[in-house]
């Protein structure tokens, strides 16, 4: 790390912009390792962080994957509520000042940012989970989301009761409208006489929505207390809050997403009323980009996670949907095959 420092201070002095250009971009460059070729990789959290039971933690397996495998030093940051573009910016800059190859971040969020940090380190291999960036060093990492959740409108039409079910999303914005424009078709087609209760615990940039689990507790109480009895939550932490208020439910059942929040530590007691998650293998996405990187070849432009290749999935903890598992093979099958398509707004 000592050659690093002589090299940044050397691009603090120089006073020909041209060299200064070059020997910092170099610094860059080689401070993608330490001295001992030791792999550094930098995450950016979206809020919540490691440890929201969902989307985060997704990332987090990924990255935990891969510092295992490859015996790689890593550095995790995490957003908050309320924060400003320059906070994020700022993070993506410290982790790629820092010597860390690839920075990844985490969520739609950081779509801005990356676009406006990434150009600024060339050399530096940059990941954006959820959105796309034109930028050349960066790789856009997303997922059908549609068709998972058709998948698990179906399961929620088949298990209702009364055809009375519900959908909460964190944010009132267009990557969980995909969510809920999946659900609710996977719902109708199933049962064109069911009724998809829709409720958002957050608009626009307050994204409060996604780490509030009293909001979804309450949102869900709601949806209960008008019938509903298949509550699917996209909305982060705040969906620990709805799996809550489902289990106090006699007969409800609760759709998780991102990770198998039936297998979650922090949900252990609850795991009885989820009926399945909505899986999206952020994990994979990470791990992916991160090898490419150790490789040599490092991926660039939008990476697709798709049903047909495994990037969106219903789990099946606790045989819940073992039942009806032949009906939910034959939409996938349906999907996969272009025979249904999925639809991504509302």
């Amino acid at each position: 790390m000592r050659r690093v420092s002589k090299i940044t201070a050397a691009c603090a002095v120089t006073a020909a912009l041209a060299l200064t250009a070059t020997a910092c971009g170099k610094s860059s460059d080689e401070s993608t390792s330490s001295d001992k070729g030791q792999m550094k990789i930098g995450m950016a959290f979206d809020v919540g962080g490691r440890g929201d039971n969902s989307f985060n933690d997704s990332a987090a397996r990924g990255l935990d994957k891969a510092k295992a495998e490859f015996k790689a030093q890593t550095k995790e940051l995490t957003a908050k509520n309320g924060e400003t573009p320059a906070d994020r910016e700022q993070r993506l800059e410290s982790l790629a000042e820092g010597g860390y190859n690839p920075v990844i971040a985490i969520g739609f969020a950081y779509k801005d940012a990356v676009d406006k940090i990434a150009p600024k380190y060339p050399k530096v291999d940059f990941g954006l989970v959820d959105s796309v960036s034109d930028a050349k060093n960066v790789a856009s990492i997303v997922f059908t989301e549609e068709q998972g959740s058709y998948l698990a409108g179906v399961a929620a039409a088949l298990k209702s009761k009364d055809g009375q079910v519900g959908f909460i999303g964190g944010v009132d914005l267009p990557l969980i409208k995909k969510f809920a424009a999946g659900y609710q078709q996977g719902v109708l087609d199933t049962n064109p006489k069911a009724k998809v209760q829709i409720q958002y615990l957050s608009t626009g940039s307050d994204l409060s929505g996604f780490g509030s689990p009293d909001k979804g507790k309450a949102a869900a109480k709601g949806m209960l207390d008008k019938g509903a009895d298949v509550i699917f939550a996209a909305a982060g932490g705040s969906g620990a809050g709805t799996i809550e208020a489902v289990a106090g439910q006699k007969g409800a059942w609760a759709i998780g997403v991102d990770s198998d929040q039936a297998l979650d530590p922090a949900l252990s007691k609850y795991k009885d009323s989820i009926l399945t998650s909505v899986v999206k293998n952020v994990d994979a996405g990470v791990y992916d980009l991160i090898k490419s990187v150790k490789d040599g070849k490092p991926l660039t432009g939008v990476q697709t996670y798709s049903l047909a290749k495994g990037g969106v999935s219903l789990t099946t903890t606790g045989d819940h949907i073992t039942d009806i598992q032949a009906k939910l093979d034959e939409a996938k099958k349906k999907i996969v095959d272009g025979t249904i398509t999925v639809k991504t707004t509302l």
